[in-house]
């Protein structure tokens, strides 16, 4: 990629990473729920994650993917299947006072969440399609550039996402005012399944 190229890259990698999905519910449910500093793996897992699907994608995994119906079907179900439990564990976590005794969304979590995020694979399968076939550095030197490129630009727009959740926690001291936190974010979860099946 030349300059030009790799700055429309980052932009679009910025962008998509930092507009509303299932991961950024995560991370911004992760923010409010553990804080900023506790919650930081929950990006950094999260945004390494999107990288690594993207070389996938552009060495071809994507299109493989793509190509055969039953695997994304399945791939469809488990993903479903897996934020809706996501969004019942939201809509049931506890107060921020309970801060110590809550599990944290860490680095391998969000990692491994991504595989099953129906956004993170529209965006894999864009950037190759869109970026590294109009490179002249199409191939494995390009897709791991590629890879690099949305990881760095994804780690800022996670963190806006977490700081967001850890500023919202200081209105959530009540029981009545984190349950109804909890709820939306479970919602949004929850609806987000409906672009699985679009």
């Amino acid at each position: 990629m030349d300059t030009a190229q790799t700055m429309a890259f980052l932009l679009f990698a910025f962008i998509a990473a930092v507009t509303p999905g299932p991961s950024n519910t995560l991370v911004l449910s992760t923010g409010a729920a553990v804080g900023t500093l506790r919650g930081i793996g929950c990006p950094l897992g999260a945004s390494l994650g999107m990288g690594v699907m993207i070389v996938l994608s552009a060495f071809g995994v994507g299109e493989i993917v793509a190509a055969a119906p039953a695997i994304v079907i399945a791939m469809k179900l488990a993903g479903s299947l897996f934020l809706l439990w996501l969004a019942w564990k939201i809509a049931n976590a506890g107060t921020v006072e309970a801060d110590g005794q809550r599990r944290v969304v860490g680095f391998r979590q969000a990692f491994l969440f991504q595989w099953l995020n129906p956004k993170g694979w529209l965006v894999a399968l864009s950037a190759g399609s869109t970026f590294l076939v109009s490179s002249e550095h199409a191939g494995a030197s390009g897709a791991l550039w590629m890879g690099a490129l949305f990881a760095a630009a994804a780690v800022p727009a996670g963190f806006l996402w977490l700081v967001l959740g850890a500023l919202v926690a200081k209105f959530l001291r009540t029981p009545r005012s984190a349950r109804l936190f909890n709820i939306s974010m479970a919602l949004a979860l929850a609806l987000s399944v409906a672009l699985v099946w679009r």
